[in-house]
Formats: structure tokens, C-alpha cells, sequence
């Protein structure tokens, strides 16, 4: 038998969902019927799969100590713990990713990425511990490409998580990026709207002008900055934040970002001799328009990365 003691970050969780992180050699089938069974139960009484857990609550497991000896992941510990940080406070903390690092494991499987850096940087400031923590880690809120620098959020504790995580699907973060595309667009300021399909076989994604079943909306909203060369520096405002989108769309009307290998065009990078898209998500606007709960106090801030590589090089 085994006895956890619900914390503070793995409150509000319900049963399975916390079970499934916390024991996860025990396959989904066997837990239903280990709770059905009461050979789990909260505070020695039978409950239910969808019960939410409160602080203090104790669940005690009366099944087999196999189930138990997952080795806690610490690879983290393998990397540095460098990383630029824009802001952090104790809920979250705001890092500027360069180019070039991933934010989680890819098909390389490096254990080199922002998340892992993160959690090192935390350990070593006595802020997490995985053998301290049940089933919460450190976890970011938002993705940037391997080549894309700029601001990536990450959140400290549980409830952070969730009401950040609740801003972003309510569109009450607002992300502002800079990119270098190729050509002067005639259109000074536009709002695009199309469609995008995501082709997983190539890992690329299509725009279409119809909206088809396998398709979603697109909107990503541009302001022409500067132009110098035949080059156009671009701050986005992105509606919708969809896989390569930026790249996607401003390719799709002519004007693909400087250094794209993907949606781009090679001869012309090659001739500025620049090997990564031009694209850093530069500005991060927190808008509130519901209660915030434990991060109200950064309602209407806005935080900035250093000025990227790009702007200083082309413009």
C-alpha cells in the first residue's frame, strides 16, 4: 500500500488524471477498476474517478509495488542551466529562447532543450525538485521553432499553468512577433485571413482560401515597420497561433520570410547568407478581460526580448 498527500500543485486535479501522472506504469483499464474495487480511496473512504482532489487530501493505493518503481526523470540535470530571463517572479518566469534550441524533445531526442535548461535553472535555485513533487513539473505554455527566437512562458506551479493556459485559449495574451520577409509589400498593414492544413507526412502545413473539413481559420494581422534592400521588416500580430503559421502565410502572398528553408527561397538566403528564418516573437501583451486569480497583478504589462540578430544586421 502506498499513501500520497495531495499539495498544493496537484490540487484541483481529478483522481485519474492525477493517478495516470503519479503512477504511470498502472495501465488506465486496471485504475477504473482498482477505484471501482476501492482498492483506491481518498482520505479511507470509496470515491470516484472524476472526484477533484483538495489540499491535504490523502489517497491511499492498495495495489501491487510494481506499479510504483518509475524512476523519477532527471535528465535535467545533465544540461546547463543558462538561459535568458526576461521576467520571473514566483508563478512564472518569461525566457528568451535563441535560435536554435528546441523547446521539448524532438526526433533527435535532445536532452538539450529550453524545458530541461529551465527545470535546471530552477533546481539549482531550490525552486523544484522532482522528488519533492507528485505529478507537477515546471511546463511551458507556448512553443516556438527550433529556429524561431524570442519569448517562451513558463509556468511555476500548477495554478499558474491553468489560468495561463485558460488566457491563451481566450485570446487574452497577446503575441507580437518581428520577421524579415523578402520584397516590399504593397500593403502597408493588413489583417490575412485564410486556411491552413497541416500535412503531417512532410511536417508542412498549406494555405488555402476555403474552408474544407480538414483545414482551420487562419488570421494574422501585419504592420510594414521598416524597408531597405528589397527587404520589408514585419511586425505581427498573430490572431490565431497555428503550426508555421507566419511562415505559412506571408509566404502564401508572395512575401516569404529571409531565411526560411522550408516555405522560403533558398538561392535568395543563400545570397543574404542567412541559414534561419528571420522571426523572433519579440513582445508578449498580458490583456485580461476575466479575473486572473493568482496573476492579476499582470494585467496589462507587457515584456520585450533584446532587439533580434536581424534588425541589427538588415535594417
Amino acid at each position: 500500500m502506498k499513501t500520497f498527500i495531495i499539495n498544493k500543485n496537484d490540487s484541483g486535479q481529478r483522481l485519474d488524471k492525477f493517478i495516470a501522472k503519479s503512477v504511470k506504469n498502472l495501465p488506465k483499464n486496471l485504475m477504473y477498476k482498482y477505484i471501482r474495487l476501492k482498492r483506491i480511496k481518498i482520505n479511507g473512504k470509496r470515491c470516484e474517478i472524476s472526484i477533484r482532489l483538495n489540499v491535504g487530501d490523502e489517497i491511499q493505493l492498495y495495489i501491487n509495488d510494481e506499479f510504483f518503481e518509475t524512476p523519477k526523470d532527471n535528465s535535467f540535470m545533465s544540461v546547463s542551466p543558462n538561459i535568458d530571463v526576461i521576467y520571473e517572479d514566483e508563478n512564472i518566469i518569461l525566457v528568451d529562447k535563441p535560435s536554435g534550441l528546441v523547446v521539448h524533445e524532438d526526433a533527435d531526442n535532445s536532452i538539450d532543450t529550453l524545458i530541461n535548461r529551465i527545470k535546471r535553472y530552477l533546481y539549482d535555485k531550490k525552486e523544484y525538485d522532482p522528488n519533492n513533487e507528485l505529478s507537477f513539473t515546471p511546463a511551458l505554455c507556448n512553443r516556438l521553432d527550433r529556429n524561431t527566437s524570442g519569448i517562451v512562458i513558463c509556468a511555476k506551479n500548477a495554478e499558474s499553468l491553468r489560468v495561463l493556459n485558460e488566457k491563451i485559449k481566450n485570446r487574452e495574451l497577446h503575441k507580437y512577433y518581428l520577421c524579415v520577409c523578402l520584397g516590399i509589400i504593397d500593403k502597408k498593414q493588413d489583417t490575412l485571413k485564410n486556411y491552413l492544413f497541416k500535412d503531417e507526412k512532410s511536417k508542412t502545413v498549406h494555405i488555402e482560401n476555403t474552408k474544407k473539413p480538414c483545414n482551420k481559420q487562419i488570421l494574422t494581422k501585419y504592420k510594414v515597420l521598416k524597408e531597405k534592400n528589397n527587404l520589408s521588416l514585419i511586425e505581427i500580430d498573430l490572431l490565431t497561433g497555428r503550426t508555421h503559421q507566419i511562415r505559412a502565410h506571408m509566404a502564401y502572398i508572395g512575401h516569404p520570410l529571409l531565411g526560411d528553408g522550408k516555405y522560403g527561397i533558398n538561392k535568395v538566403n543563400r545570397k543574404y547568407l542567412v541559414t534561419a528564418q528571420a522571426l523572433c516573437a519579440y513582445r508578449l501583451a498580458f490583456d485580461f478581460k476575466t479575473n486572473a486569480g493568482i496573476l492579476e497583478y499582470l494585467n496589462s504589462k507587457s515584456f520585450e526580448a533584446k532587439e533580434p540578430w536581424f534588425v541589427r544586421k538588415f535594417f
